[in-house]
């Protein structure tokens, strides 16, 4: 059926909207393919809502070609579940927690693992029964602090998320690898660059996680690559330690006299200052942060990271380290809980060899290191006491950790952990997580079967997640410019767009004929029958992003029309009576070229 677009629900906006922060954002919204209802979630309109369905189509066709098979859980969900298996309490403020009027505790589903594990364990009681792999696509809810960037990162959104079920480890990989595969050419009909990255569980937990990413320099993640083919979310990139050194070769423990030094650019320049038989830099000095950690029920304790002074503590690292923990930098209040303590002048260890720092200090303050900081490893690190250093401060010698955290920031051309070569930053959209989730979820919800040999045996389980609400932004984000939007022919709302110029009856004649033979052959088509400017129609045309575009007008004297590529802007005039031909030729093709 041809869409009118003199009758269809749509305005397009002139201005962007005022939160607008990225391209897919403000012309979703310009176009009037989603509106805004509250901060971080959308209404859908039919030209949003026909890309939407279409995304859902290539997903259920994949997931539906690998055996897994489509269910449909509410919303609305129970406590016990997720109190059983902790996440009640794990995460934190992003459950949305409600209350009937019995005074029941509910929440809105952010995932359902939960809800999938007891359906399994409600109906499957035998190893006959695996393996088994469900999924949905269900609207997710999720109290983000700071919703942004429209799509990408909202309060409700909807998602793919599948899980398999199997007797053993290696039925769970075999499943793992079918998802893997699914996903792959799933983000491959979305027309999406898109790279495999290792990646951190989380609260999901589990043995295995990778990230599938969109490339998009206004994406949220960071991941690392090298030349030798190692990929990996920059959360989950692990610094290869350094061999150990001996310490009877470390050179003593001395005091610097650093006056106002309380920054690691101050020690440096004082020490190539003082000492210039040497070039002295920031990594040679022992940077020591302090944290007040807050667990999910509401405790908090200090924890004091050390890292290289030459590095900072990358925020979201920490976060991914520590999940479902949060952590904030020592405020003023803090440190006057540890008075020992001198901000800008921290050490592990003082003057007099005391420990300063670690469980086993005075201030009892859990100290956790960077992995470069090992044993035999000497620094220039503070004292404790206003306007002094200590160097040669040796690790295993003059102090200790209580333990390793992978928390220091990742910088191009730092060497890749498998000796693949230097990495290189790029940004990218998460468009897919799956896990290898083991048996979490079914030990804690006592989900087993009878195994071959009669015996019971725990189920081992994978997570697998699709954003499909975000594979729509994704898609804006890679394919929009500077007019609007763009899209591919298998993910339009309408392949063909006829828009029909000027004032003469025969054009409008015309356009209808051309659209109603093109719906003829099986292409959706959008017709402007309006009774507006041309300028007006051209403007929406390229904000609304159709790819393939015939513009019926003064030509039509002449027996041609002219036909439009949007993605490439290629223009040129086709006689009327084989515009049908070329165009369905250029659908088939693609529409990349006119």
């Amino acid at each position: 059926m041809i869409a009118k677009l003199s009758q269809l629900f749509v305005r397009t906006l002139r201005e962007d909207p005022a939160d607008a922060e990225v391209p897919s954002h403000r012309w979703l919204v310009r176009a009037g393919y989603i509106r805004r209802a509250a901060p971080g979630v959308y209404s859908w309109l039919p030209l949003g809502l026909k890309v939407l369905e279409k995304v859902e189509r290539i997903i259920r066709e994949e997931m539906n070609a690998i055996g897994a098979q489509e269910v449909r859980f509410p919303a609305l969900l129970p406590r016990e579940p997720y109190e059983a298996t902790g996440r009640w309490t794990d995460y934190g403020d992003n459950l949305f927690r409600v209350v009937d009027r019995k005074g029941t505790d509910m929440l809105l589903g952010p995932t359902h693992e939960e809800m999938f594990t007891l359906m399994v364990k409600d109906l499957y009681k035998s190893y006959k029964d695996l393996p088994l792999s469900l999924y949905q696509i269900q609207t997710k809810y999720r109290d983000e602090a700071r919703p942004r960037a429209g799509l990408l990162r909202g309060r409700e959104f909807i998602m793919k998320d599948s899980y398999s079920f199997d007797v053993d480890d290696a039925g769970l990989e075999a499943s793992y690898q079918l998802h893997r595969t699914a996903y792959t050419r799933i983000f491959e009909r979305l027309g999406l660059e898109f790279v495999i990255v290792s990646a951190m569980a989380g609260a999901m937990g589990g043995s295995r996680s990778e990230e599938f990413l969109a490339v998009a320099a206004n994406g949220e993640d960071t991941f690392v690559r090298s030349p030798g083919g190692y990929t990996a979310n920059v959360e989950a990139v692990r610094v290869a330690a350094p061999a150990e050194l001996p310490i009877d070769n470390a050179p003593a423990m001395a005091v610097v006299e650093t006056p106002d030094a309380g920054s690691i650019e101050a020690v440096v320049e004082i020490l190539n200052r003082d000492f210039p038989e040497r070039t002295w830099t920031g990594a040679d000095t022992l940077k020591n942060v302090l944290f007040m950690v807050t667990e999910p029920d509401g405790t908090k304790r200090p924890l004091a990271v050390g890292l290289p002074g030459d590095r900072e503590v990358d925020a979201k690292r920490l976060e991914a380290a520590l999940e479902p923990a949060v952590a904030e930098v020592f405020g003023e209040e803090d440190f006057k809980k540890f008075p020992d303590l001198v901000v800008g002048f921290m050490s592990p260890v003082s003057i007099d060899g005391t420990r300063v720092l670690g469980k086993e200090s005075s201030t009892k303050i859990e100290y956790l290191v960077d992995p470069r900081i090992v044993t035999g490893t000497h620094w220039v690190t503070g004292a404790n006491v206003k306007d002094q250093h200590l160097s040669g401060v040796t690790m295993g010698r003059d102090f200790t950790a209580d333990g390793i955290l992978d928390v220091a920031d990742v910088r191009q051309g730092d060497p890749a952990p498998d000796g693949s070569g230097p990495l290189a930053l790029a940004r990218g959209i998460e468009m897919g997580h799956i896990f290898q989730l083991g048996r979490k979820y079914a030990e804690a919800l006592g989900l087993k079967v009878l195994d071959e040999n009669g015996k019971l045996v725990t189920v081992t389980m994978g997570s697998y997640g699709v954003g499909v609400s975000r594979a729509v932004a994704a898609v804006a984000e890679a394919t929009s410019d500077d007019k609007g939007l763009s899209w591919p022919v298998s993910l339009a709302p309408y392949q063909v767009h006829v828009i029909a110029t000027g004032k003469d009856v025969e054009v409008f004649v015309e356009a209808q004929r051309i659209a109603e033979e093109l719906d003829a052959r099986g292409l959706d088509v959008l017709l402007d029958d309006r009774k507006a400017s041309p300028g007006v129609k051209f403007a929406d045309s390229e904000i609304m992003g159709m790819p393939i575009i015939v513009v019926v007008g003064r030509g039509l004297a002449d027996g041609v029309v002219e036909l439009r590529t949007r993605a490439t802007g290629d223009k040129r005039e086709v006689p009327v009576s084989g515009i049908v031909t070329e165009v369905v030729a250029l659908a088939a093709a693609g529409g990349q070229q006119a």
